[in-house]
This record gives structure tokens, C-alpha cells and sequence, in this order.
């Protein structure tokens, strides 16, 4: 034999005899990896009892922690963010490239199209659909800061507003999700190591992965995880009931959007149990064809040639403002810099156990190359189209003095519809935007509640049905707590909640980063 064709030593090869749930117990019928889940449902249902008995004093608590998250260590979400994105596009360049997740026979579980669906639908969508209107208005019209303190309503104003937008949503989110998803797919598929957070620390740690050190691994995945995916359903039932008020006039109030979290959770807690196939692959699907109905209405009908206009400008505005937005040195427009780019990095980076584990689950058979191309470049030329049909046309109808929006940014939940309302068939295409939302917020919290469940199953991913339910019902818990707990300020609350518990987690992700190289090294041997 070719002595490079040998398995090299054990301690490199970064394989192990430890199986998946081989520590579990099981409770009240469910199959639990007990550290992990006691410790987190018990932090979890604590947290919700503070925030019911004692609100204005959790939303203190919240805001305070998302204050110091931010002064104190915003310079570490912007290095964090960078980092990522480098090492992701490395990883399309490098050698390394061409391993193949879960071995050189394997051969991709879904077709390219139902993949993508499923990367997408869970990766952002709910948050596309909130904020496509309402964010380039807002940093057009400085409702809150404005990119590098450039005058609003300016031409200039124009281009950093869609620049900064994609800056936001492009490249960085997703390099952030790349790099969980694979550490994940990789440790498992090609090692043989649990589907869990821990298992992609094995190259720095070795079987300490399954003591003391692996539980707080995955118990700050968790908690990461219930309140990112909190966030976005909680401006995913804002969002909704907006358009509920704007199209039939239901009350927008915090008690509507808890009766949308009600209504969507038991929606979930049925798909959930249906697993994967039958529940989520099923809804992302339904999901993207409504998103490239919905999409292809508003470039068409709010003016073909405006969206290929905007759809230039807004590339070349992502390409010049990409660098100047990813500095976080001697900026002076901290109103914007703190309350927009580093909320979404801490957020993106509390969401990425849920997306990052879902997309390893879906993505057995790619190839590393093929993997980072999917998951880094090809949403991101995706958000660039969704941003220059749905953004490009409000900051037209902001600039022509058009319907609502020319005034500025009121009801942020209702800005997708005021827009949606100059267009031709308002009511219909409002009514698809809400099944939009709706069906965002499910495909969200159910592949969230399975994410969820196999971290505290052991790396278990068929586990028991009452487990599934346990955490569906969990993640709409949170989210309608922090909707309640926030009153009139109900956005906020979502924001430090995904601010604090996104932190400790971006410092977990660049040592993940530091794992995946010497284990996708490991496997060119």
C-alpha cells in the first residue's frame, strides 16, 4: 500500500468511539442528554417565569446586557464577522475544497432545488420579509442613523442605503451559518461524531468533547439558539399583524401578535412531529414558490427597467460600501454602526446553531467547494434580487412622494404592505405577503425545534415525538415573552436578547473556524 494512502495516528485522524446519545436518559417518554437538556430547559423556563412575574425589570435586565455586549465588545462582532467571511471564501479556493461531506461515495440526500429551498427558507427569510422595505427607507431617511453619517434623501443616500442593506444581508449572515454548518456536516459525515455543536471542537479537545467542557458547549448553543430564533418570530408575528391592521383593520397590539405566536407554534408543533420530509422540506418548497411569485410581481409591475436599474446599483453600492462597512475603526456614526451591523452580526450568530446544523443535516454528498458556493455565494446574489425589487421600488416611492412611505418610516411592521399598497393588486399580493410571513414563522420554529432537540438529544437526530413538541413550544414561549416583556418597545427587547446570547457565541465560532482546518486537513490523508 502507498504509505500516503495510510489512516494516519489516531490522535490526527479526529475519529472517535463515542456514539450519539450513548450518555442519554430517558424522561417523561423523551430520550435526553441530561446535562444538556436540564441545564437549558431549566435556564430556559426560568427565564420565561422572570419575564411573566417581574417584565419591566427582565427588560431592564436585557437592555443593560445588550448595552455592555455592545460597548464593551462590538469590536469582536466586526472582527468575528470578517473573519468569517474570509475563511469561507478560503475554503472555496484551498485544496480542501474538494472533500466530499460524508465520504468520496457519498451523494447529496436532496435534489439542488429542494436544498436550496430548505437553506434559504430556514437561513432568512422571515427576516427578508420584515425588513426588505423598512430597512433601506430607514437608513435613507435616517430613522436611525444613517451608513457613515451620509445625508439622508440624498442621491448618495440612495446608494449607501441599498449598499449598507446587502452588506447586512449578503456575505457576512451567511458566511457565519457556512461555517457551523460545516463543522457540523463534516465531523459527523465524515467522522462519525454526533450531530452536535461539540463534536466540531474534537480537534482541539478531544473526548473531553462528552464531559464537563462539551455540555456548556451546547447548552450556550441552545440558549443562542431559543433566542435568535425568538427574535425573528417575534418580527415575524409583528410583521404579520401589521398586515392584518393594514389590510382588515384587526388592532395591531401586542396581544394580536401573541395570539399569531399561538396560532403558528400549534401550526409548527404539527409539522415538527412530521420530521424533516414531511414538515419542513414540504413548507420550504411552498415557501420559495410564493417568495419568487411575490418577487417577480414587484419587479415587474413596479417597473421591469427600474429593477434592473436597481439591481446594478445595488451590486455596485454592495461592492464600494462592502469595506468601509466592515471597518469598525474611528467610525463616528455609532448610531447606526451599534444599532444596526452589530445587532445583525450578535443575531446572525445566535442563529447559527439552528441554521448551521439544519443546513449539515440537508447537505450529506456535497463537496466542500460545492458546499461554500451554495451556502456564501448563491443567497447572496438571491438577497441582491430580493432587495433591489422590494427596497429599490420604496426608496422610488419615497423619492417620487409616493403613498405612505414618502413621509418617512411610522409603523416598521407595516412597511412592506404601504408599499405593496401603490402597486397594482395591493389586497392580493398583501394577503400572499402574510402567508409568506406565516409560513417563514413556521418553517423557522420547526426546523429551530429539531435543531434544538438533537443538540440536547445527544447528536440523536430521530428522537422521540414529545421531545419535538417540548421545544416548538419552548421557542414561541420566548418569543411571546419577549413581545410582552418589551410593551411599546417590543423590537428592543428582541434585539438584546439576540445581542447578549450572541456574544459568547461568536467566540465559540472563531475557534470552530481553527477546528474545521485541521480536520478538513486531516482528511487529505
Amino acid at each position: 500500500m502507498d504509505p500516503k494512502m495510510k489512516r494516519r495516528p489516531k490522535s490526527t485522524d479526529y475519529t472517535s468511539d463515542y456514539k450519539a446519545g450513548q450518555d442519554n436518559v430517558q424522561i417523561l417518554g423523551m430520550d435526553v442528554n441530561n446535562p444538556v437538556f436540564t441545564t437549558s430547559a431549566l435556564v430556559i423556563i426560568g427565564f420565561i417565569a422572570f419575564a411573566l412575574l417581574f417584565p419591566a425589570a427582565a427588560k431592564e435586565w436585557l437592555n443593560g446586557a445588550k448595552g455592555w455586549s455592545i460597548n464593551s465588545f462590538d469590536w469582536l462582532f466586526m472582527i468575528g464577522g470578517n473573519i468569517f467571511v474570509l475563511f469561507c471564501l478560503a475554503l472555496i479556493l484551498l485544496p480542501v475544497g474538494k472533500v466530499r461531506l460524508g465520504g468520496s461515495e457519498a451523494r447529496p440526500e436532496f435534489t439542488t432545488l429542494s436544498w436550496f429551498s430548505m437553506l434559504f427558507a430556514a437561513g432568512m427569510g422571515i427576516g427578508l420579509m420584515f425588513w426588505s422595505v423598512a430597512e433601506p427607507v430607514a437608513y435613507f431617511t435616517d430613522w436611525w442613523g444613517t451608513p457613515l453619517n451620509v445625508e439622508a434623501r440624498t442621491d448618495e443616500a440612495a446608494s449607501a442605503a441599498m449598499g449598507a442593506t446587502m452588506f447586512h444581508w449578503g456575505l457576512h449572515p451567511w458566511a457565519i451559518y457556512g461555517v457551523v454548518a460545516l463543522a457540523l456536516a463534516f465531523f459527523s459525515f465524515n467522522k462519525g461524531l454526533p450531530l452536535t455543536i461539540r463534536s466540531a471542537f474534537y480537534p482541539l479537545i478531544g473526548e473531553r468533547c462528552w464531559g464537563p467542557i462539551g455540555h456548556v458547549i451546547d447548552i450556550i448553543a441552545v440558549i443562542a439558539t431559543i433566542f435568535g430564533l425568538a427574535t425573528s418570530l417575534g418580527l415575524g408575528a409583528t410583521q404579520a399583524a401589521g398586515g392584518l391592521n393594514f389590510l382588515f383593520g384587526v388592532e395591531n397590539t401586542i396581544s394580536t401578535q401573541i395570539g399569531i405566536i399561538i396560532v403558528v407554534t400549534s401550526i409548527a408543533v404539527l409539522s415538527v412531529m412530521r420530521g424533516l420530509d414531511g414538515g419542513v422540506k414540504v413548507l420550504s418548497n411552498i415557501n420559495m414558490t410564493l417568495a419568487a411569485v411575490l418577487v417577480l410581481f414587484v419587479a415587474i409591475f413596479g417597473s421591469l427597467i427600474g429593477f434592473f436599474g436597481h439591481l446594478f446599483s445595488t451590486t455596485v453600492s454592495y461592492v464600494e460600501y462592502i469595506i468601509p462597512l466592515s471597518n469598525w475603526i474611528g467610525r463616528d456614526d455609532n448610531k447606526f454602526y451599534e444599532g444596526w451591523t452589530v445587532f445583525y452580526w450578535a443575531w446572525w450568530v445566535s442563529w447559527s446553531p439552528f441554521v448551521g446544523m439544519f443546513i449539515a443535516r440537508v447537505s450529506k454528498g456535497r463537496t466542500v467547494r460545492e458546499f461554500m458556493i451554495a451556502v456564501l455565494l448563491v443567497p447572496t446574489l438571491v438577497s441582491i434580487i430580493w432587495m433591489s425589487a422590494f427596497g429599490g421600488q420604496a426608496i422610488d416611492q419615497v423619492q417620487g412622494g409616493v403613498g405612505a412611505l414618502a413621509g418617512g418610516l411610522g409603523d416598521v411592521s407595516s412597511a412592506m404592505f404601504q408599499m405593496l399598497e401603490n402597486l397594482p393588486l395591493s389586497t392580493l399580493t398583501s394577503i400572499v405577503a402574510i402567508i409568506l410571513v406565516l409560513v417563514f414563522f413556521i418553517t423557522s420554529s420547526d426546523s429551530g425545534s429539531l435543531v434544538i432537540d438533537s443538540i440536547t438529544a445527544g447528536g440523536k437526530v430521530e428522537t422521540p415525538v414529545p421531545q419535538r413538541i417540548f421545544w416548538a413550544s419552548m421557542v414561541g414561549l420566548i418569543a411571546g415573552v419577549l413581545l410582552f416583556g418589551g410593551g411599546s418597545e417590543a423590537l428592543s427587547s428582541l434585539q438584546a436578547g439576540a445581542v447578549t446570547t450572541g456574544l459568547p457565541f461568536t467566540v465559540i465560532l472563531l475557534l470552530m473556524c481553527v477546528s474545521i482546518y485541521k480536520g478538513l486537513r486531516s482528511e487529505l490523508y
